[in-house]
């Protein structure tokens, strides 16, 4: 029997409202370790990724910060960024994740100093969603890359090693630009169809 207009009206703000809290929820887990961080070890207790250290670090090291500052900021473009990315689809926002720890491994394998914080994720967010619209070519996917460009353009200089502050990783916010570039190749590149256009 096929859906109606109301049964599909209700699958999709379910899914909508599912997107909303996707982010919300992900960021208790540094705001969390943060708490912990200060109240119990004085700021000490950090789960950084640290060259050729412990491969779990790769995965820790975006949720965990040296300070309420440091989080707060990151916090509050990876809301945004990750709804933009949410309302593509949640398989894009899956990849975004993948992509930038694919290309935080080299990072951890050959970079000499440790790093961490959500920015790379959130650099990732929004290499992603820069590029999307261009591969895409559809007019909703080209005014989101528009949007972003005009909206976080301005960060884009600190990818560049002159460009960014003293003690901040710029190599973390490139490598995590680079995932989400990767990300929306992938994405493109598993959206068209079988056979392709034959180049």
């Amino acid at each position: 029997m096929p859906e109606s207009l109301g049964q599909r009206l209700d699958r999709n703000l379910a899914r909508l409202g599912t997107n909303l809290l996707i982010p919300p929820l992900l960021l208790v887990i540094p705001w969390a370790q943060e708490l912990i961080d200060q109240l119990l070890f004085g700021g000490h207790w950090n789960l950084p990724m640290t060259p050729r250290g412990p491969i779990w670090g790769v995965l820790t090291a975006p949720f965990s910060h040296s300070g309420f500052g440091h989080l707060l900021a990151n916090s509050l473009m990876f809301l945004p960024l990750s709804w933009l990315v949410l309302a593509k689809s949640r398989r894009d926002y899956i990849a975004v994740w993948l992509g930038v720890y694919v290309t935080a491994i080299p990072i951890w394998l050959f970079w000499p100093t440790a790093s961490h914080g959500l920015s790379g994720v959130v650099y990732g967010l929004l290499g992603y969603l820069l590029l999307i619209g261009w591969l895409e070519k559809r007019p909703l996917s080209l005014l989101l890359s528009v949007l972003c460009l005009v909206s976080y353009g301005g960060v884009l200089p600190s990818l560049i090693p002159l460009f960014s502050p003293a003690g901040v990783s710029w190599i973390g916010h490139t490598s995590g630009f680079a995932g989400g570039l990767l990300a929306a190749w992938a994405v493109q590149r598993g959206a068209e169809p079988a056979g392709g256009s034959g180049r």
